[in-house]
């Protein structure tokens, strides 16, 4: 069972709970349809994304068997064989076919099948050549995050602000570089062929301009005035130091002894791991509780 669970690698369906930013931001956390709605969304983009890996995983073996870290996973070290990720593939679609199923028929939204193969179509074409032409291989990876977000969106019938849109952007782009950086100054450029059409100082320079504009992003939702009148209050804006704090901790993780996936940065930290639980402690007081 633990082959399979590296397979499918459940610790990265940490990026799932995006899915729950909807509710969250336009309090209504504690809507009990709309968190079940909010969760079946979640397990949806759980399977998705999984389905996304195994497919990347059966394409990059060989080369998954040149890079130091990526040797270890299931399919590139033969503990699962490609019939059994096959098997897995299969068992992951009929759950996701079948959820989106029930959400249109609740919905009657296109949206509920549309955002998953979309982003299943966009990543099958990313292993099959997308990912080796620079920017475009980190834009897919930005759209990810996009996706689970607006799913979140979609399902619930919220509309997200655009500020955040905006900052879960150019948040995104700066993990995908950061990512990038690392790979090239762990890695050279053995691991992927993209990384030799990037420089270290052209991905460190880009990185920052992205961090700074979702600080921008983020400063200019808890100021704007329709976030005031739904949130009731303008205390949103103090939560900003807590946000460039969180950042700096992962840049100086990211900038130290590490291979720059942003799951493996975050539960590699305990610091910043209690930086990100005190900012969601601080902004469910101020969304909830104030």
């Amino acid at each position: 069972m633990k082959k399979y669970i590296k397979l499918i690698r459940v610790k990265h369906w940490i990026k799932n709970l995006l899915v729950f930013l909807p509710i969250f931001f336009s309090i209504n956390i504690f809507n009990m349809d709309l968190l079940k709605i909010s969760f079946l969304a979640f397990v949806v983009f759980c399977c998705t994304s999984s389905i996304v890996y195994i497919i990347n995983d059966m394409s990059d073996i060989e080369k998954d068997r040149l890079h130091p870290i990526k040797k270890l996973r299931p399919l590139a070290s033969g503990e699962v064989s490609k019939k059994q990720a096959r098997i897995v593939l299969v068992i992951l679609g009929i759950i996701v076919i079948s959820l989106m199923a029930y959400f249109y028929i609740k919905l009657k939204n296109i949206g509920v099948f549309l955002i998953p193969i979309i982003y299943i179509v966009l990543n099958i074409l990313y292993s099959k050549g997308l990912k080796n032409i620079p920017i475009i291989d980190i834009v897919i990876l930005v759209s990810g995050f996009v996706f689970r977000v607006m799913y979140g969106g979609v399902v619930t019938d919220i509309e997200v602000s655009k500020y955040l849109y905006l900052m879960i952007i150019f948040g995104a782009f700066y993990l995908g570089f950061g990512k990038r950086r690392n790979e090239i100054i762990k890695n050279g450029n053995k691991s992927r062929k993209v990384l030799s059409l990037y420089s270290k100082d052209f991905l460190d320079k880009n990185m920052y301009v992205m961090v700074g504009l979702a600080i921008v992003s983020y400063t200019l939702w808890t100021v704007d005035a329709a976030t005031i009148a739904r949130v009731g209050n303008d205390y949103l804006f103090w939560t900003i130091p807590l946000l460039i704090v969180t950042l700096l901790l992962y840049s100086l993780n990211i900038e130290g002894n590490s291979h720059g996936d942003p799951i493996e940065v975050i539960l590699s930290n305990k610091l910043l791991i209690g930086t990100c639980l005190f900012y969601g402690v601080v902004m469910f007081i101020i969304l909830y509780i104030i």
